[in-house]
């Protein structure tokens, strides 16, 4: 189950134990009004703070389990994501994300963005989504 606290001028802040506690002065997602932003979202296990799995694939399905888990503490899910921005370490490892990231979307499909960053080694994907509420 997620908290959530209220902020000034009708913004609230989500946050739960299903998810990785974030590791700097942020929340894992913040709403104001119906837009509902969820922080960057890497691999780690929300049990054990270790990064699970060592390639893509498996990186971004851990990633995946975690955006949900905000999302659904939010009171949302993927069918209100708009925005999908995604940080790749290595342009090697784009098809293998598309592949995967093939398998956990559907229908209607978000617009995304893709770049290529420096993370925190042996990370090699970080997603962060924006949500449109009705």
């Amino acid at each position: 189950m997620g908290s959530a606290d209220s902020g000034s001028a009708g913004k609230v802040t989500f946050n739960t134990e299903r998810a990785p506690a974030p590791p700097a002065a942020f929340a894992q997602a913040a709403r104001k009004g119906n837009i509902l932003q969820v922080a960057g979202q890497v691999a780690f296990d929300p049990d054990t703070g270790e990064v699970v799995g060592s390639t893509v694939t498996e990186q971004t399905r851990q990633t995946f389990r975690n955006l949900e888990a905000i999302l659904e503490a939010a009171g949302s899910g993927f069918e209100d994501v708009v925005m999908v921005r995604v940080y790749l370490t290595d342009t090697a490892h784009f098809a293998e994300f598309n592949e995967v990231y093939g398998t956990l979307v559907r229908e209607p499909l978000s617009a995304r963005t893709t770049v290529y960053v420096g993370l925190p080694a042996p990370l090699l994907v970080e997603i962060d989504v924006l949500a449109v509420l009705d």
